[in-house]
Formats: C-alpha cells, sequence, structure tokens
C-alpha cells in the first residue's frame, strides 16, 4: 500500500461491539460518539483538571473541560471544510462531508481525557516518580516479568487516553466506551509504543492496548511502518493532523488570554502578538473595528477571534496543500509547522513568549511542585499497598478505591498499572484533599 484511501479510513465501526448490530437513530454514529463522551464521568471530570494555570479564584482561566469544548469547536470547523474539500472532489465516497468534522469534534472533546491532575504537571510528576525518585527501584522486577518500563517512565497522557476509551474496566462493558474506530484513531496523535518515545512522552498507546489499536490501524487500512516483529509504529490517521493543530490553534491562543487576565501580559503585548497572525489588510480592518470597542477584555477577546480565524484558514489550506504525503504517511511535520512563513513566525513569537513569561510563571511552577509531592506518596503508598495486600494500611487504601480498579493483579506491570489508572482519573482537589488526609494534614471533624 502506498497510499491510504479516505473510503477506509472513515468507518462507523465500533470498538467492541463489531459483532452487535448496530440500531438505527437520528444521529450519525459519529454524533453518538460526541454524545457519549460529552455525557461521561471522565469529561466532567475535567473541569476540575488544570490547564496551565492553577483553577480559579476570583479570576476565571480555563481548566481543561472549556480548553477541550473549545478545541472541539476549532475542530469541528476544521474537519467540516476538510470534508467538504473532499466530498467535492469525491463525490462517490459512502460518508457526508459533516461526518469529518463530527469525528474530529468527537477526537478533540477526548484528546485530554487521558491526562493526570495539574495538567502536563502531572505527567512530569509520574514520569520523574519512575525515573529520578522511588519508583526507579522497580524497573528491573518490570522487565524481567515482561513488562514495557517505558510505559512508565515516559509516561504519556494520549496513551492513557486510548486506554480510558478502549479498556473493560472491572464492571464496565467490552470496549470501554465503544467508540467508532475512525473516531478512535483520530485521538492517537502518537501511533506508537513507548519504545519509540526515546524518554520524551510521545507515545500512543500502552503494550496493553498495542493489539487493540492494531485491530484499529488493519480496519482502516493504517499503515504499518514497522516491520514483522519489531514493536508496533504507524503512519498517522489523517484526522489526527487537524484534531492537533486545533489543540495548538487553542492552547496557544487562549493561554495568551489567561495570562493577559492575571495580568502577566499587558494589553499591548497581547495585542501584537494576536494581531501578528493577519495580513496587514486584515490588520488594519481589526484596527478599524477595535476603535468600536472600548471594554479592555473585549477588545482582547477580538484579538483572539481574528487570531483563530487566521489560522483555522491557513491550517485548512495547509491540509490540502499536503493531503497526498499526509495519505502517504510522509508528512512528518505537524500542520502549524507546515504553514506559510509569516503566519508560522507569528506563531512561534506566540509559542516564545508563552515559554518565558507563562508557563514558567510563579503560578504554573507551585502546581508542578505540588504534583510533584503528590504523585510521589500516592503512587509510592498505593504500589507497595498491592505489593504487601495483607497489612492494614494496605486495606485502608483499598477500602477507598472504587470497584473498577483492579488492585489485586499479579505482575508488578500490572500493579503499577492499576495504580496509574486510579491516579489519572482524579480531579486536581480529590488528589489534593486523599494526600491531605492519608499524611494526617487534613482530618475529619469529630
Amino acid at each position: 500500500m502506498t497510499k491510504m484511501t479516505w473510503n477506509a479510513l472513515i468507518s462507523d465501526r465500533r470498538f467492541g461491539l463489531e459483532h452487535y448490530e448496530q440500531k438505527q437513530t437520528n444521529r450519525t454514529d459519529f454524533q453518538r460518539d460526541y454524545d457519549r463522551l460529552i455525557f461521561s464521568a471522565p469529561f466532567r471530570r475535567l473541569q476540575n483538571k488544570t490547564q496551565v494555570f492553577p483553577l480559579p479564584g476570583r479570576i476565571f482561566v480555563h481548566n481543561r473541560l472549556t480548553h477541550s469544548l473549545e478545541v472541539s469547536c476549532i475542530g469541528r470547523s476544521l474537519g467540516t471544510e476538510i470534508g467538504r474539500y473532499i466530498k467535492e472532489r469525491e463525490p462517490d465516497l459512502w460518508f457526508d462531508y459533516a461526518d469529518i468534522g463530527a469525528i474530529v469534534s468527537a477526537a478533540c472533546i477526548a484528546h485530554d481525557m487521558g491526562n493526570p491532575p495539574f495538567g502536563h504537571a502531572g505527567e512530569r510528576a509520574i514520569t520523574a516518580y519512575f525515573t529520578e525518585g522511588k519508583g526507579a527501584r522497580w524497573e528491573q522486577q518490570v522487565r524481567d516479568e515482561g513488562g514495557r518500563w517505558e510505559d512508565f517512565s515516559a509516561f504519556e497522557g494520549n496513551a492513557n487516553t486510548l486506554r480510558l476509551l478502549t479498556h473493560a474496566f472491572q464492571g464496565r462493558r467490552e470496549g470501554g466506551f465503544a467508540l467508532t474506530y475512525s473516531t478512535l484513531a483520530s485521538i492517537t496523535k502518537y501511533p506508537y509504543t513507548s519504545v519509540f518515545s526515546g524518554g520524551k512522552q510521545k507515545f500512543g498507546f500502552f503494550a496493553t492496548e498495542e493489539n487493540s489499536y492494531k485491530k484499529i490501524a488493519d480496519h482502516l487500512e493504517i499503515m504499518q511502518l514497522s516491520a514483522p516483529g519489531e514493536p508496533l509504529r504507524f503512519a498517522r490517521h489523517p484526522l489526527v493532523f487537524l484534531v492537533e493543530a486545533a489543540d495548538d490553534i487553542c492552547y496557544q491562543i487562549m493561554d495568551l488570554e489567561d495570562a493577559f487576565k492575571l495580568k502577566i501580559l499587558t494589553l499591548s503585548e497581547v495585542k501584537e502578538l494576536l494581531l501578528a497572525f493577519l495580513s496587514p489588510s486584515e490588520r488594519e480592518h481589526a484596527l478599524q473595528i477595535e476603535k468600536r470597542v472600548t471594554d479592555i477584555n473585549e477588545r482582547v477577546a477580538y484579538y483572539r477571534s481574528c487570531a483563530i480565524g487566521a489560522l483555522v484558514h491557513a491550517v485548512v489550506d495547509t491540509f490540502k496543500r499536503y493531503e497526498d504525503e499526509i495519505l502517504a504517511g510522509t508528512h512528518e511535520k505537524s500542520l502549524i509547522q507546515s504553514m506559510d512563513a509569516p503566519i508560522r513566525e507569528a506563531y512561534r513569537q506566540a509559542r516564545e513568549v508563552a515559554f518565558d513569561k507563562i508557563y514558567f510563571a510563579k503560578e504554573v511552577l507551585d502546581i508542578e511542585f505540588a504534583g510533584f509531592r503528590i504523585f510521589g506518596f500516592i503512587l509510592d503508598t498505593l504500589i507497595n499497598a498491592q505489593i504487601n495486600p495483607e497489612k492494614a494500611y494496605s486495606k485502608l487504601w483499598f477500602a477507598r478505591i472504587p470497584e473498577q480498579y483492579d488492585m489485586y493483579r499479579p505482575k508488578l506491570y500490572e500493579k503499577i498499572q492499576s495504580a496509574l489508572d486510579y491516579i489519572s482519573g482524579m480531579t486536581d482537589v480529590y488528589a489534593l484533599d486523599l494526600y491531605r488526609k492519608f499524611t494526617g494534614m487534613s482530618l475529619p471533624a469529630i
């Protein structure tokens, strides 16, 4: 196979329900994916998970839930435009152009559902526990048992999302969320195992989900890039590029707006960064519109909408330009990295400012410090509890853990994975509260 095909890539087959007859509804299967995710408990918990800044006090900033909703809106726009373009060129394809928008929108809603508390700081804290902390002592035993240590030493929220959506936890139905193959493939940003991550937290599935993703990829006829017998590595599903671009647009642009609200960036700084995405004529038009808006926050919101509009247009054009390479599995850059130079340079400048002034702001670093302490304690005590289940302290732990998480699995790899499953499902507040109670910092009222 030299090129993937849209007819194979878009499939409404449901993971775990392959042999069941699907009921007919007034919604497409891809719309049902979106609705199923929106009404799920893991999605609701995103409202209490950090995006970048600490969760709101008197000033509201983005959390994982609001971020995911915004990414989904951008993703739907991108997918619908690309779907229309594909269907105009190939009208005999079995799906409707709006299906592409629905798939991308659903994948965007789900893309952060496997992330642990405290944002990306949580991922780094988990990785540090297994590479620099007490968890490093278990590496040899995991490897001796045949487990893949890299799944933990480079813990990746993207891989955990695929696990959350496909794994049949105790008491849950086969296939997890039973989403369509195309939606699941569109979520998998890095379609390869942790062996290829190079310790950089970039991989798409744990060893436990390797066969699941292979089944999805084989059905969709996604190119397998690894040789037989090697750890699995696939080309990206083309819609992954749109999901990634929607995420890149939202976190970069919305982080600037949040930074302004928190007085980390000034109005002039945000204005210059956001209007840099516009062409000279678009910028001139924006400056005329700006004169009608006197509220400062509304001005920033207007600059933000202009920048997002320009980026959406550029991403659509870029996807069209590189579609053949994407379908051939040879396009390695993101769509943001592949845009024309002027708008790509504006994105680079915004990203540079974000790293210099936002991601290392005191409030953000404080979250990271908290994550290292909390995750180190919870992981260490919970893994030890599974190794020594007969102890009274272990029984206290297990009495608190929902039944869906199996705390009595035989191998150490499986015990560590159960601990990570439990922690990843926590909200920031729950993780902090649990830490305080088990360390005696917070006691029930008497």
